[in-house]
């Protein structure tokens, strides 16, 4: 039987109705062997089928979904976006087949279903995001993110570095022989890294005050690598703990407008830190230009990285700053307290490329000893949080540096 004899004998809303159930790649290889299947299938006067197609597919519906910064999405043009998506997923798949002009491209496309997602009212209890769900299933392995034949561009790196920072642990990431772990904490603890171009925090050190996602990356590892307790199971696909994909969508509240909210990230109410630093003398060690800055020190089976907790600490806001670049996004003035005397102070705005920066300094007595530069990762008040690192207010040559992580306490919305 020919494919016109087909559409002679089925009614049309018949073969449409087949076609939705089948794989979009299926839909895309009947459009391949006929006229009339090319017509039905690409030259269609509306986009009746493809929206069909894609809201049939495991993702969250577009229109429902907002921005990383909580805004809404525009119109959504069903067929670019759902063949974009498909090849991501073959791509992952089968990553020879990935053309290098099409690297950035699939790239962008899993950070954007990782990045527009529908809003969650609650941390705790509310609707996970079939987005984030999709992105964390088709990386699992991490085969993707350490892919070592590709040659990357300083844009891909990039990508794919905050990429991998929104997904998490890796299996590989967790092997000691692996010297992953090793690589990370000698990004993290190199004092080249830090100077006032990139605030002492993780931005490039151009001066821009853009998010650099390699630095962040490498302070996800090191922190994570003390909060996710394996136990036994050492062939694990996917860790899902409080800094993976899972807990990167916005949290926010039924009701809320964050355009007309002064505390649009939601810094008000009570947070947890905890940070990690290494021995001063080995951080001057390592760091010590005539040794060439020998990572070797991090393998030393008795090397020892200190990881502590704060106690809870109570944010509140104490003004807010129209920022003429965000007209709807004010930089947020805030302090805290604990125990009546240690204290923190600080702000939240946003980045030259739109991502949520924390700056806040600490210490007891009002007197102020610690700096730390965060970026909060996922969406907007997402429970995975903020991560950055620390130092001092003096910012000295040889002064200590570590990762932080701070994360809003959820006990109830």
């Amino acid at each position: 039987m020919t494919s016109a004899s087909i559409h002679e004998i089925l009614p049309p809303e018949l073969i449409e109705h087949i076609l939705l159930i089948c794989d979009p790649l299926e839909v895309a290889a009947l459009g391949q062997t006929s006229r009339f299947f090319r017509t039905l299938v690409y030259q269609t006067t509306d986009q009746h089928l493809w929206r069909s197609l894609y809201l049939g597919q495991p993702f969250d519906d577009p229109r429902s979904c907002v921005s990383f910064l909580g805004e809404l999405r525009p119109t959504v043009d069903w067929k670019p976006e759902l063949q974009r998506v498909i090849r991501a997923r073959s791509v992952i798949e089968n990553i020879p087949i990935c053309r290098p002009d099409e690297r950035c491209t699939v790239l962008e496309t899993l950070l954007n279903m990782a990045c527009n997602v529908p809003s969650s009212p609650h941390a705790i209890g509310g609707d996970l995001s079939q987005n984030l769900l999709w992105v964390a299933t088709v990386l699992r392995g991490g085969a993707f993110l350490h892919h070592d034949e590709w040659t990357l561009s300083a844009e891909e790196q990039q990508l794919r570095a905050r990429l991998h920072t929104y997904f998490g642990l890796t299996p590989i990431e967790t092997q000691i022989s692996s010297g992953l772990r090793t690589k990370s904490r000698a990004y993290v603890y190199d004092l080249r890294h830090y100077s006032w171009l990139n605030h002492f925090g993780p931005f490039h050190m151009d001066g821009s005050g853009r998010v650099n996602w390699i630095h962040m990356r490498a302070l996800h590892h090191v922190v994570s690598m003390h909060i996710v307790d394996l136990g036994d199971n050492e062939e694990f696909i996917f860790p899902v703990f409080p800094m993976s994909l899972p807990f990167c969508q916005p949290i926010i509240p039924e009701g809320m407008d964050l355009d007309q909210e002064q505390d649009w990230a939601g810094v008000a109410g009570y947070w947890s830190c905890t940070y990690c630093f290494i021995p001063h003398d080995l951080l001057m060690e390592y760091n010590d230009p005539s040794d060439g800055l020998d990572s070797s020190i991090f393998d030393d089976p008795e090397f020892d990285e200190v990881f502590r907790a704060l106690p809870d600490i109570q944010f509140h806001v104490t003004s807010t700053e129209y920022d003429p670049a965000h007209p709807t996004r004010p930089k947020i003035n805030f302090a805290g307290e604990l125990n009546e005397r240690y204290t923190m102070r600080g702000y939240v705005n946003l980045t030259p490329d739109d991502q949520i920066r924390w700056h806040f300094t600490s210490g007891e007595n009002d007197r102020m000893v610690w700096s730390s530069e965060g970026v909060q990762v996922g969406g907007v008040r997402s429970p995975f949080g903020v991560l950055g690192t620390w130092t001092t207010v003096l910012h000295d040559e040889l002064d200590p540096v570590g990762p932080f992580w701070l994360r809003r306490c959820h006990s109830e919305n």
